[in-house]
């Protein structure tokens, strides 16, 4: 085929295509099928879009990919030459739109504004993405009779949740203040659950559940999440300062082993169960990012600073049962359907930083 995949990315780019396309999953179920990504323009969209192609180029798999996407330049410079693909198709439009694509077999909903920006700038936007753009997937999953479809949720689902414990789990539930427009993504997502359930039930349609943790990875070096800014401090060869203590602890997951996850999700996981996404080798707090990006390249010499000397002390963690849960996920469900990640923290980093660099 013209366009390879090894032939349209970077190094290292590739090297993580390869480990999603030849992940033990059940690939057959898709073989000769048609699979629709929403977002397919995003940081896990591309992903997960570019890998399904490699998976033609190495096994034949002969799998068709409809990448729904808002704007087309965007997209054409996403995926360069691969677009010229026969197996890649663009449906240019909003998610928030009814959907007008091929009939397609498998359908992943990744179309989400996942920016702080965003939220801020854009609530209603980001509400309708998760809630309008799920039930327009929704009803174009009911009326393809799609064999699975798949909602990417997020953790943020879970609210403030308040206990001894040291995970979150698929039964918690913390508390959310609904009339703050700063959690139009919490609400949107919890909102896309409830809607994908009441789809499972009421019509029949066969929706998975997955909720990631923060996903890490090579995204930009203009993205404003805070992983993404300690990652293009590293390219850029600048220390990195925190304004705060960073004391807040979060599960990461790099963004082959999410993918994987995803996908492993869509093809085994059971309808209307939610499956927590998370590697416990990339558990840590914000300040441990930074110390980790810092220490995976010792040669740059870079060092993390406090805006607030003070805050340079190691925080301690509340001994009390009614402090808050920190972001960590418990991954037990997900493992049971033979999800096994790869990528610690350590190793995201370097190959996110070589990623980008290689852009560059």
């Amino acid at each position: 085929m013209e366009f390879k995949v090894q032939d349209c990315v970077t190094k290292q780019v590739y090297a993580d295509l390869h480990e999603i396309a030849t992940a033990p999953l059940d690939f057959a179920m898709l073989r000769n099928a048609t699979v629709l990504i929403t977002g397919a323009a995003g940081f896990i969209g591309y992903y997960l879009t570019a890998a399904l192609l490699l998976r033609n180029d190495l096994y034949g798999d002969d799998i068709r990919v409809l990448a729904l996407v808002r704007n087309r330049d965007r997209a054409e410079e996403k995926f360069g030459e691969l677009q010229f693909r026969d197996d890649l198709r663009f449906c240019v439009q909003d998610v928030t739109s009814p959907i007008h694509a091929p009939r397609a077999d498998y359908i992943i909903h990744a179309a989400s504004q996942a920016s702080n920006i965003q939220f801020e700038t854009d609530p209603v936007g980001t509400i309708n993405a998760n809630l309008t753009g799920t039930a327009n997937v929704l009803g174009f999953a009911r009326e393809c009779r799609a064999k699975a479809t798949l909602v990417v949720s997020s953790l943020k689902v879970y609210g403030t949740v308040y206990g001894a414990q040291e995970k979150l789990t698929e039964e918690d539930n913390g508390y959310i203040d609904f009339t703050s427009y700063r959690n139009c993504y919490a609400m949107g997502k919890r909102a896309s659950e409830t809607l994908a359930a009441s789809f499972c039930r009421e019509y029949g349609v066969h929706v998975k559940l997955a909720r990631p943790a923060y996903i890490f990875g090579a995204s930009s070096l203009n993205d404003d999440r805070v992983w993404a800014q300690f990652l293009a401090n590293a390219v850029r060869g600048e220390d990195i300062l925190l304004k705060s203590n960073g004391a807040a602890k979060r599960s990461f997951c790099y963004v082959t082993d999410t993918a994987a996850a995803l996908l492993t999700i869509l093809l085994a996981g059971k309808d209307a169960q939610p499956y927590n996404i998370a590697f416990e080798a990339s558990d840590t707090t914000i300040r441990g990012f930074a110390a980790a990006v810092c220490a995976a390249f010792p040669e740059r010499h870079l060092q993390l600073r406090f805006a607030d000397p003070a805050d340079a002390a190691e925080p301690e963690a509340p001994v009390t049962p009614l402090r808050q849960v920190p972001e960590i996920l418990d991954s037990g469900k997900l493992r049971a359907l033979g999800w096994q990640p790869k990528v610690d923290l350590a190793e995201g980093i370097r190959r996110s930083v070589r990623t980008l660099e290689e852009r560059r």
